[in-house]
């Protein structure tokens, strides 16, 4: 699948700069309110306006969007600050309304593109109407669910489809709201090379200071753009006041950020690239080759295990090793975690070959 309208061919960034970016409140509070800041994103050159009316909570009596009034807030305030509008939909009824009230793109929640029948019923009300579609990943770590909600979307007839990367719930302890888990979006532009993609940092950190930093990650690994949460007045926000920022942070925000390149007309710099990729090339295939030996070992060590009647898992060896090595990264200023991460994955295809035996 690789039809996808490219994003700089939108209309709806029309007049727009790269990063392309859609910016306005977590929520929508007020007709005032929503003019005041659409006004204030249009003199930064932001050109799409975004604005929650339906807000999903996960305990009932907070604030939970003004729903449909605000979508007449949302067209009026995008005709007299000449903005495009943007607005989240969660089911058949949420696009019912969008439609009536001349929204111009829609997005879907992390909550909702989780969910194979609320995303195809979505698509279907869409289906016909050539609106831009944000997909946001599914709260889970899956790009399975991420790469069949676009799906759905594609199959309805919808070209013009962007994915949104806003992180992965997770367990533990994190600076973060939403642990970005960059290899996620990275596998999903790996599978769809033509599809359009956004991060949206407000919700993968939760905190307005880290948010510039995320977002430049995001740019240096070549993601086309941004949705960014931004409100006049952050720490009064109805929704998610930690995270949002106030026009003028991302008028000074954008100005420190840079786009990338794919490509460059730089030919000594692709030539000196080329060549250390061929060291990496040369280092890939030996380390293959230990990987090879290393299970001819741990198949040994198996079969010895199941003569004399030992378990697979040996969990003072395994602790040892885990020590060992992570000491080791340590002495060579490797990311511990990092070290972990590939032992770990290292010890579970040895057990796995073990308990084949």
């Amino acid at each position: 699948m690789s039809d996808f309208c490219q994003i700089q061919d939108w209309e709806l960034f029309s007049g727009s700069g790269r990063p392309w970016v859609v910016a306005g409140p977590c929520s929508v509070e007020s007709r005032d309110s929503l003019l005041s800041e659409a006004l204030c994103l249009k003199k930064i050159g932001i050109n799409v306006l975004r604005g929650g009316l339906w807000k999903p909570r996960t305990h009932p009596g907070s604030f939970e969007g003004v729903g449909e009034e605000g979508a007449r807030w949302l067209r009026e305030t995008g005709a007299a600050a000449g903005m495009r509008t943007a607005t989240e939909v969660a089911n058949a009824r949420h696009v019912e309304v969008i439609l009536k009230n001349g929204i111009d793109a829609v997005w879907i929640g992390a909550r909702t593109s989780g969910n194979p029948f609320l995303v195809q019923e979505i698509a279907e009300a869409l289906r016909g109407t050539g609106l831009p579609v944000f997909v946001k990943n599914p709260l889970v770590p899956d790009p399975e669910l991420w790469t069949g909600a676009i799906e759905r979307f594609a199959r309805c007839g919808l070209k013009y489809i962007c994915a949104v990367h806003r992180g992965f719930h997770s367990y533990g302890e994190s600076i973060f709201r939403n642990p970005p888990f960059w290899q996620i979006p990275v596998e999903l532009r790996r599978r769809l090379p033509g599809l359009p993609l956004l991060c949206d940092p407000s919700h993968i950190t939760g905190r307005r200071d880290l948010v510039e930093d995320i977002a430049r990650q995001a740019l240096i690994m070549g993601f086309d753009g941004l949705m960014v949460e931004v409100h006049p007045d952050p720490d009064r926000a109805l929704s998610d006041a930690a995270q949002q920022i106030t026009p003028e942070a991302l008028r000074e925000m954008l100005g420190r950020l840079r786009m990338r390149s794919t490509s460059t007309p730089d030919a000594e710099a692709t030539a000196a690239i080329d060549d250390l990729r061929t060291g990496i090339d040369r280092i890939d295939a030996s380390l293959i080759d230990l990987l090879a030996e290393r299970m001819s070992i741990s198949e040994s060590i198996g079969r010895i295990k199941e003569r004399s009647g030992l378990t697979v898992l040996q969990t003072g060896r395994w602790n040892s090793v885990l020590a060992r090595v992570r000491g080791m990264a340590k002495e060579k200023d490797l990311d511990e975690d990092f070290i972990t991460e590939i032992f770990t994955t290292i010890h579970r295809a040895s057990m796995e070959r073990q308990l084949k035996k």
